[in-house]
């Protein structure tokens, strides 16, 4: 056994009881992360204005601090890339993570030399937990590939600024250099199609062990590499790849696409990190939910989804959730954010240790008449029946037709990019929508109550989805398609271009 195989097994097990201690003592760990954040903060333009001298509680916390979101922070953000101090968090943020906002246009989310290492630390978790639970190293042994942003960075008021997975790169720890692939200069192509050229062109020929980044834009990466090689699977240019690391969108939608390209089967890490914290990761396998990472300065409150939009929404912290139940996932942190949605809504699947799945987006959902569907429910639906029937998805989005031609009743359509279509599509589109009426009562009764009719399946062509992204100057990154939208923006401009 190599040494760093040796030692990363040493380092998982003493970080494997570090973390269940944590997690033990989860509760009074939170709270006396808040006590030190505020303590920190007091002296802040932000602890000034909320009168943190005041709160020595939780209660009080909630009494002088409320939610906010982008809009409502903005004004502290303005002033710090007005060059002032102290204002959010003490001094000034080492980075600005650069992402792109639906109302807000670009945000600046601040990252901390406080914050910064937390994100490195977190990954670095998941790796190790992966390595306590199954004992594999080999893929240490290996090349491994990060599909992400350009780590070139832009300066604004004298603070670097760019996307969180090119800050990230510049933070890879020194033991993974070697390792790392692909070269800082193909890493900083920004044109995302050319990028993964000269990644396929650099990695063909390596000895790849260890794969990571948001599924859709791997599944590109492995269909160039298998164009280059002759039709190959993945598994079979890779012979020693072992492990797949993914975060920010639910895998299973891309499930048996990717699966299909590797070839033979692999081991899977989910990761959940965000601009504002990396909050967490997958400590089993299979996977049992993601272990959220309690001391890693950041605070977590949650508010039941179905009060979200209330003047005043009950806040919970973490000793109060239920299992089962949706929250608005809210975040104070060591970067210098206070009781702030990121608009991520989650689920507790598990208490003792903390194990949450990512369930949506406040505002990724669809209720043009009430029925408040949601992100969970359509993935459920539509993976359920597409197992059923052998059928794989390249990527879908769903918006609701308030005004259907020829007087018929509105519905939901589905515009779905299929890697393996159905059979009949008729009768496949009436399975999903029998299955999400069984998850969303009310939109089976508006079913019913002949409000709407059953949901349209509009079946689009192959490469549909990175078309529009690449129109919209989206492709590649950490960039998402919504699966949800409560308007027809994005149905209309893919339903146009399938007309083309």
């Amino acid at each position: 056994m190599l040494m760093k195989e040796f030692l990363s097994k040493w380092i998982a097990k003493k970080q494997a009881k570090k973390i269940k201690k944590c997690q033990d003592d989860a509760i009074k760990i939170q709270h006396q992360l808040l006590h030190h954040l505020i303590q920190k903060a007091r002296k802040t333009k932000f602890g000034k204005d909320h009168l943190f001298t005041e709160i020595s509680s939780y209660e009080d916390f909630k009494n002088k601090v409320p939610i906010r979101d982008y809009e409502t922070l903005k004004p502290y953000i303005e002033d710090i890339l007005k060059g002032k101090f102290d204002i959010l968090w003490t001094g000034k943020p080492l980075y600005f993570a650069k992402t792109s906002g639906t109302t807000s246009g670009v945000k600046y989310i601040p990252i901390s030399k406080d914050s910064m290492p937390e994100h490195i630390r977190a990954a670095r978790n998941a790796l190790l937990a992966y390595i306590h639970e199954t004992g594999k190293t080999a893929f240490l042994t290996g090349k491994m590939i990060f599909l992400q942003g350009s780590p070139l960075l832009e300066s604004k008021a004298g603070i670097q600024l760019g996307r969180l997975s090119g800050i990230v790169a510049h933070h890879v720890p020194k033991y993974l250099q070697k390792n790392r692939m692909p070269s800082y200069t193909t890493n900083c192509i920004e044109d995302w199609e050319q990028k993964v050229d000269a990644i396929v062109a650099e990695t063909k020929s390596q000895n790849m062990t260890l794969i990571s980044g948001i599924p859709p834009w791997v599944q590109m990466y492995f269909d160039k590499l298998s164009q280059q090689s002759g039709g190959e699977k993945i598994g079979t240019i890779f012979k020693n790849f072992e492990l797949f690391v993914y975060g920010g969108v639910n895998f299973e939608p891309y499930r048996a696409k990717l699966l299909d390209s590797i070839g033979r089967q692999v081991d899977t890490v989910e990761t959940y990190p965000a601009s504002e914290g990396f909050i967490a990761y997958q400590d089993l396998q299979p996977s049992q939910g993601l272990l959220l990472s309690i001391n890693s300065g950041m605070f977590y409150e949650f508010i039941p989804v179905e009060e979200y939009f209330n003047e005043k929404p009950t806040r919970l912290s973490i000793g109060e959730v239920e299992v089962n139940k949706n929250y608005a996932l809210i975040l104070t942190t060591n970067a210098g954010l206070w009781a702030y949605s990121i608009g991520d809504t989650i689920k507790f699947v598990s208490k003792k240790p903390y194990r949450i799945v990512v369930t949506g987006r406040i505002k990724h959902f669809i209720s043009a008449f009430g029925e408040h569907v949601i992100g969970e429910e359509v993935e459920h639906a539509l993976m359920t029946v597409a197992k059923q029937h052998q059928v794989e998805i390249t990527e879908f989005t769903v918006a609701p037709q308030v005004n259907p031609v020829n007087n018929e009743l509105p519905y939901h359509e589905w515009l779905i990019e299929f890697s393996k279509p159905p059979i009949d599509l008729i009768q496949f589109a009436c399975k999903v929508d029998a299955v999400l009426q069984q998850k969303n009562s009310y939109y089976a009764d508006l079913i019913e109550g002949k409000i709407l009719q059953t949901l349209k399946i509009n079946m689009l062509k192959p490469g549909a989805f990175i078309n529009y992204m690449r129109t919209q100057g989206k492709l590649g990154g950490q960039n998402k398609v919504p699966r949800l939208s409560n308007d027809r923006v994005i149905a209309d401009a893919l339903s146009q271009q399938n007309q083309q």
